[in-house]
């Protein structure tokens, strides 16, 4: 009965991010099929890949004529946050078998660890985190599903205002973490900043790797350039 319970929890609190994740993933879809991809493989990419970011920005690459390579290399990157913030998770739920670490780490978002993050460590359990996910999970697949069969009907000016949900996605996930800290801004503006050169001096045909190498570079200054107690205080 408490695992019922604390399954519902988990729904009811991530309830919220729905009104987050369906323009976005619509939006998403709306790319893709202006990228070029089916139907069955835009809903088939959020329902096996399963993140926004990295799903725009792939598909942004491969628009670009990105080699697969970068596209992977690109995206792995930009996930490599999900090590930690499932390394925290697991952390807080107590002690998981294999299998649940296995079934609840492809529904790991920042949004999910947002959520446990906030919530108290005695009510943070499996059952819990299935219920986040669900939510997470199935809206985005809804989103991506509605954005794929919609796709055709919506107006140029429409499609193309859509666009800027990349933007809004990418700031939604960064002002949180700069909003205190200057350094954290410094860091944000010269990676930036660094991408932008790179673009612009890199030949056509490695161009997609400016946003790989300005995002390594970025986070290897940002070990030696953020203070611990400028981390700890977000």
């Amino acid at each position: 009965m408490s695992k019922a319970r604390d399954y519902l929890n988990g729904i009811k609190v991530a309830l919220p991010v729905i009104l987050g994740y369906l323009p976005v993933a619509i939006a998403f879809a709306v790319m893709a099929s202006d990228a070029g991809f089916t139907r069955l493989e835009i809903i088939l990419m959020s329902t096996l890949v399963f993140a926004g970011a990295s799903q725009i920005m792939a598909i942004g690459m491969i628009v670009t004529g990105a080699s697969m390579l970068s596209v992977v290399v690109g995206t792995f990157v930009l996930n490599l946050r999900h090590f930690i913030m499932g390394s925290y998770i697991m952390k807080k739920l107590g002690k998981t078998s294999a299998l649940e670490k296995i079934t609840t780490a492809h529904g790991i978002t920042d949004e999910a660890f947002a959520i446990v993050s906030a919530t108290p460590e005695q009510k943070c359990t499996v059952p819990y985190l299935f219920g986040i996910i669900t939510v997470t999970y199935g809206s985005w697949v809804l989103g991506t599903t509605i954005g794929a069969f919609v796709s055709l009907l919506i107006p140029p000016v429409v499609s193309d205002a859509l666009g800027i949900a990349l933007y809004a996605l990418f700031i939604s996930l960064l002002v949180p973490g700069v909003k205190k800290s200057w350094r954290l801004i410094a860091l944000v503006a010269f990676t930036a900043l660094l991408n932008t050169a790179l673009t612009l001096l890199l030949p056509d045909n490695a161009s997609s790797w400016a946003i790989i190498i300005s995002c390594l570079v970025g986070a290897i200054v940002g070990v030696f350039f953020i203070k611990d107690e400028e981390v700890a205080a977000e």
